[in-house]
C-alpha cells in the first residue's frame, strides 16, 4: 500500500476496535473491572474523562491520519501512538490483569508501536512538492 494515510487511518480503526472490545469484555467477564469502574464513576469524573479523551483521540486519529498534511500528520501519529502505547502499558501495571485483557493490551501495544514506527519512517516522496507548501 503506497498511501500511508490510508494505512495509518486503518491502523487507528483497528486499535480503537480493540480498545472497545477490551472494555466490553471487561464489563462482562471481569468482576474486579466492574467494581473498579463503579468506584471510579462514583468518585471523580476526572478518571472517566481521561478514558474518554484517550478513546476520542484514537477515534480522531482515524480522520486526522487522512486529512492532515504530511509533516503534521507524521508527528501527530508518532505522538498519539506513543501516548496510547504508554497508557495501555501502564494499564497492565498493578494487579495481574485477566488473560483476555493482557491479550488485548499486547495487540493494542503492537498496533500503536507499529503506527509510531510506520509514521517515523514516513518520508515525502522525492521529486514531489511538499504538501505543507501547497495552499490549502
Amino acid at each position: 500500500m503506497t498511501d500511508r494515510r490510508i494505512l495509518l487511518s486503518t491502523l487507528w480503526i483497528f486499535a480503537t476496535l480493540n480498545y472497545l472490545y477490551a472494555d466490553v469484555f471487561s464489563s462482562f467477564f471481569d468482576v474486579d473491572a466492574q467494581e473498579e469502574a463503579l468506584r471510579v464513576t462514583k468518585g471523580s469524573g476526572a478518571a472517566v474523562l481521561a478514558f474518554a479523551v484517550m478513546l476520542e483521540t484514537a477515534i480522531a486519529m482515524v480522520l486526522l491520519s487522512r486529512i492532515l498534511k504530511y509533516r503534521l500528520n507524521r508527528w501527530t501519529n508518532v505522538g498519539a501512538g506513543l501516548i496510547h502505547t504508554v497508557l495501555v502499558a501502564w494499564s497492565l501495571t498493578g494487579s495481574t490483569p485477566e488473560l483476555f485483557y493482557a491479550f488485548f493490551a499486547v495487540v493494542e501495544i503492537a498496533c500503536t508501536l507499529f503506527i509510531v514506527w510506520f509514521a517515523w519512517k514516513w518520508r515525502e516522496p522525492a521529486g514531489q512538492p511538499s504538501q505543507d507548501a501547497r495552499p490549502s
